[in-house]
């Protein structure tokens, strides 16, 4: 990705810190300022491909030479840019961590400069992930162990988006995705039905059924609401055992559109009537959390869900309020005062304490120099530029997530907001450190 896949303004203020030899180091912190609408929780995601961005930053000559063509840019600027690279330091919530509003989840460290410039990709990468993988966290929720299929590339905002996507939802627990370059990317499982046009090429439903599952032997599973959903499992039943001879064994049935909970206990009484308590009933269609949760409560015998657009745009939170804002420069503590939107001041880390049976029962904000109770969240992760050696692979995150949501409070694993929300307490100390900052710039 381009180096020129930042504001503009990062550049310009770039050039202003150079000019008045402002290259001291500085700390930025990335966090969000408050949970979206029915959000109790959030997931930090993306640490993977922000490392990778700041390890490869780098201008090449064409994109140096079109910032010199729009003028305003000085040449000490463009010859500080043809030798750039990051060096500087981060810590981070390792991914699939559970975090709340105010919680620093990224800390970067590097020359004024640099830290500046970073700021606008770390946040695009940053941001759609934790964005997604928090809404696909209260789908697996709902989902209580039921498959869950990313549907959503079709939808999503841009091809990276898709990808994101597909990563952050599994990371979170999803099963797989329909997104076949996020399984060579990642190394996500895929997974693939058919559509709807497939069924209407063939003069006969029947017939449709029987090419799919010969050209795709491995336990196909048939769409079968292109026309009648009952009669079409009809063909599908009657179907089984011709492709049974040949050893094909046919995985399940998708539906995607009518009354799910109606359909769904239809078809699995067919099925089972038939013999076939090994095909699964699979559905989609404008699935959400909530959807899926109340299908369940219906009874619905779904074995796995393929949710889309609600996923992958988080539709009913397509934001979050995240920011990447200066803390100390020259070994001086910063604070932002403006309404709404004020900073707590300094280098901080996050701690969490755990009840006796080992849930989240409260976190703690304060100075990164303090002595405080429980577990230290942001944990290094680069130094001098360089990621350390045995950082967590996307498994490995995605096991850290798992455990993560099993461990939170009762109250936090609903889809409505909690009645009290989850404790975030700001030390006496950094309380102090903002009342300081406050004196010094008044």
């Amino acid at each position: 990705m381009s180096a020129l896949l930042t504001d503009l303004y990062q550049l310009t203020m770039m050039q202003a810190y150079l000019e008045r030899g402002m290259q001291e180091p500085a700390v930025f912190e990335l966090f969000v300022r408050k949970l979206p609408a029915q959000r109790n929780f959030m997931v930090a995601a993306g640490l993977e491909q922000a490392l990778d961005f700041l390890e490869s930053l780098a201008f090449t000559e064409g994109e140096i030479d079109w910032l010199e063509d729009q003028g305003g840019f000085s040449a000490r600027l463009l010859d500080e840019l043809r030798g750039l690279r990051f060096t500087g330091d981060v810590d981070a919530v390792p991914e699939g961590g559970v975090f709340f509003p105010d919680e620093p989840i990224l800390r970067v460290s590097a020359p004024l400069p640099q830290a500046q410039l970073v700021e606008s990709r770390l946040l695009n990468i940053v941001h759609l992930q934790t964005l997604i993988a928090s809404k696909a966290a209260r789908i697996v929720l709902a989902g209580a162990g039921r498959q869950l299929v990313d549907f959503g590339m079709r939808r999503a905002h841009g091809a990276e988006a898709a990808l994101f996507a597909a990563r952050a939802a599994w990371l979170a627990g999803f099963d797989g995705t329909a997104t076949a370059e996020a399984g060579l990317r990642y190394g996500i499982p895929v997974f693939g039905t058919m559509a709807h046009s497939f069924v209407q090429a063939h003069a006969d439903e029947r017939a449709a059924f029987e090419a799919f599952a010969r050209a795709r032997p491995r336990r196909p599973v048939m769409l079968v609401d292109t026309y009648d959903t009952e009669a079409a499992v009809a063909k599908v039943i009657d179907l089984y055992p011709v492709l049974a001879a040949d050893g094909i064994l046919v995985g399940g049935v998708r539906l995607d559109s009518g009354d799910l909970a109606a359909h769904s206990k239809a078809v699995r009484a067919m099925l089972d009537a038939a013999g076939l308590k090994d095909v699964i009933v699979f559905a989609s269609g404008n699935l959400d959390e909530h959807r899926i949760a109340g299908l369940l409560a219906d009874g619905a015998p779904i074995d796995g869900f393929g949710v889309g657009t609600a996923l992958d745009t988080s539709s009913d939170a397509p934001t979050l309020d995240a920011v990447y804002k200066l803390q100390s420069y020259a070994g001086i503590a910063r604070r932002k005062r403006s309404e709404g939107k004020a900073t707590w001041p300094g280098v901080k880390q996050v701690w969490r304490r755990h009840d006796a049976r080992g849930r989240m029962a409260g976190d703690h904000v304060g100075r990164a120099d303090e002595a405080c109770d429980g577990d230290p969240l942001l944990q290094p992760v680069m130094r001098a530029g360089r990621r350390l050696p045995g950082l967590p692979k996307l498994g490995e995150s995605r096991a850290h997530c798992a455990a993560q949501l099993a461990r939170l409070p009762d109250a936090l694993r609903g889809l409505e907001p909690a009645a009290a929300p989850y404790p975030v307490e700001i030390s006496e100390a950094l309380r102090a450190l903002a009342r300081e900052v406050d004196a010094a710039t008044r």
